[in-house]
């Protein structure tokens, strides 16, 4: 079938019901595969690529969104919020946390914020055009939450172990003067920057894993 990601889709006009996408099946097989998904998911997320000539150090690159992209694809985006939670919890219990639990938990909020919607859009038809415009909802979605919940949230919540004036100038941009501007010029390019990354190797890898995903 021509323009598919999924190796079990059909050109049928069936459309799933809101209420077949958000349930998730908790099967014994499914459970091991939100878990060795969540554990690729880990072991990614201590692959971070620092990017010190345009964001602060503390904004590092990793793909370990795409596993979460890849359970929600197969297995609905109940899945991918799983994979999410679970891995950010490893990390906190495996390899502890300096912020914490701050900068997990922002991890979890942004992340999702791509998976959910990215999931909902290709699961309602599964074709190559749907997973796409998921992708770019989706990367979307994460960069407005990014922008809402590091001004609200995170970067408050950050401010009560290192001040915020030290976070804004940890930005190698002297362009940044403030959290409105560090919000413009670090968070907005970074978190796009990441969904573009992100999407483009969930798309690479998820035709080729997707017959295993649904054994």
């Amino acid at each position: 079938m021509n323009n598919t990601m999924d190796h079990n889709m059909t050109h049928s006009n069936y459309v799933p019901t809101w209420k077949s996408i958000l349930k998730v099946d908790l099967s014994t097989r499914n459970l091991v595969k939100i878990a060795m998904l969540s554990a690729v998911a880990f072991v990614l997320m201590l692959l971070q690529i620092p990017l010190a000539a345009l964001f602060p150090p503390f904004l590092q690159l990793d793909v370990s969104d795409v596993p979460a992209l890849l359970g929600a694809f197969a297995l609905g985006p109940v899945a991918g919020v799983l994979i999410e939670l679970i891995k950010n919890l490893l990390h906190i219990l495996i390899r502890g946390t300096i912020t914490g639990g701050i900068g997990e938990l922002s991890n979890f909020l942004v992340g999702s914020f791509l998976i959910i919607p990215a999931s909902i859009i290709y699961t309602r038809h599964k074709n190559k055009k749907n997973a796409i415009w998921g992708l770019i909802v989706g990367t979307l979605s994460m960069t407005i939450a990014a922008c809402f919940s590091n001004y609200y949230v995170v970067l408050p919540l950050y401010s009560k172990f290192m001040p915020l004036e030290e976070i804004i100038a940890s930005s190698p941009l002297s362009i940044v003067k403030d959290m409105k501007s560090f919000i413009l010029f670090a968070t907005i390019p970074f978190n796009l920057l990441k969904g573009i990354i992100v999407s483009l190797t969930t798309m690479l890898v998820y035709k080729g894993v997707s017959p295993i995903l649904h054994k």
